[in-house]
């Protein structure tokens, strides 16, 4: 059985929209306090990766998690095809350049993970260099974990019909029309493939386990995300810093 055949897009049936929505406003804010800590603290940083398949919803994800904290304290960067530079460096280049700095916390919108699954599905790279790319990226991530990053990686689980549903969406509602590529069209024609190869990052890139998030409903999927985030930032236990200063009160 797939790893991705046990996880229900829609989320767990026994939740009730009404209290999860409750419960992530709150969760929401807690994030907020915490990551305050983070980043008066300056040691440490959280790299949030969200992989998932065309409309998955990880603009909107981003946009609705981070809504309580201060722009100051949070980033996105947004991976797409790599631009001349960046192909004339080695394939981590571009995402290393981009990982958060201490006391942030940085979201990833696709990540490195994109330079397994595009060239596997369209087989522009061959096969022993992508396998070789599986033990790099666990070196990498194991590498900016020794260093004081932790790193969440999400997949949101959108299912094929929801992600039809949605990029229908895009050709017919005129405030969505920008969103629409018919390159989209094109990469849902490899959908069987992506999952493949999908099962198999999170087998053999499972050093750092992945969370596999319901996606089906956008409320479902902030509130598992934000869960994690807020477990992980609690985990990390952050603390102000106590006062530093050469003043002295005078008696």
């Amino acid at each position: 059985m797939s790893i991705l055949s046990k996880h229900d897009a829609k989320g767990d049936s026994s939740w009730n929209k009404k209290e999860i929505k409750k419960k992530t406003k709150s969760i929401l804010k807690e994030i907020a306090v915490l990551q305050r800590k983070l980043y008066a603290e300056g040691k440490q940083s959280i790299l949030l990766v969200l992989q998932g398949m065309d409309a998955s919803g990880k603009d909107g994800l981003t946009r609705e998690l981070f809504k309580e904290v201060s722009p100051a304290w949070v980033s996105v960067h947004s991976f797409k095809k790599p631009n001349d530079e960046e192909m004339a460096h080695d394939y981590l280049w571009r995402i290393h350049k981009n990982t958060p700095k201490k006391g942030e916390i940085k979201a990833f919108n696709r990540s490195h993970y994109e330079d397994i699954l595009v060239p596997s599905v369209y087989g522009f790279i061959d096969e022993e260099i992508i396998d070789k790319r599986y033990n790099q990226l666990n070196q990498f991530e194991k590498h900016l974990e020794e260093n004081g990053t932790r790193i969440i990686k999400c997949y949101l689980n959108v299912s094929y019909e929801k992600q039809e549903e949605k990029l229908k969406e895009r050709m017919t509602n005129p405030e969505k029309f920008w969103k629409h590529s018919d390159g989209d069209w094109e990469t849902r024609k490899h959908w069987d493939e992506f999952m493949e190869f999908y099962e198999n990052i999170f087998e053999r890139c499972n050093d750092i386990p992945w969370h596999i998030i319901p996606c089906d409903k956008n409320w479902t999927k902030l509130y598992s995300v934000a869960s994690i985030l807020l477990d992980t930032l609690k985990e990390m236990n952050p603390e102000l810093p106590k006062l530093q200063t050469e003043l002295r009160s005078s008696s």
